[in-house]
């Protein structure tokens, strides 16, 4: 985990990615997996890009916790644009890597109060 980012409460139902990953490889992982299905091997054998990403050694652990083997990999995106946002990613950086809207972006941040509310324009007339 790298200690100088401060990330967000993850949900409850990632709590096996971030113990087995970390918080930064649990980013990538769900970034690269979520709302895929995906096999966990007892044995990896090298060919798949999830062990490519994380290991055997993790897979295996990360396979041991799950309820099944071929299991559907969550895609938690309201926690993901806050954690990619906590590591300093721009709202442009994150729409690219989550495939989602700036308009979904900056409303998820300013719901969570991750984003300051733009202060109002002292030239610009209330309309109301």
């Amino acid at each position: 985990m790298n200690d100088r980012v401060a990330y967000p409460r993850h949900p409850a139902h990632l709590d096996a990615y971030v113990e087995v990953l970390g918080y930064e490889t649990a980013i990538s992982f769900l970034v690269m997996f979520g709302g895929c299905q995906l096999y966990f091997p007892t044995d990896p054998a090298g060919r798949s890009a999830a062990e490519a990403l994380i290991g055997a050694d993790r897979l295996k652990r990360l396979g041991a916790m799950m309820r099944d083997p071929k299991t559907e990999i969550p895609m938690p995106k309201t926690w993901l644009i806050r954690a990619l946002r906590a590591e300093g990613y721009s709202v442009a950086q994150i729409c690219r890597a989550l495939k989602t809207t700036t308009t979904n972006v900056k409303r998820t941040l300013r719901e969570a109060g991750d984003e300051p509310m733009r202060k109002p324009d002292p030239d610009q007339f209330s309309l109301f």
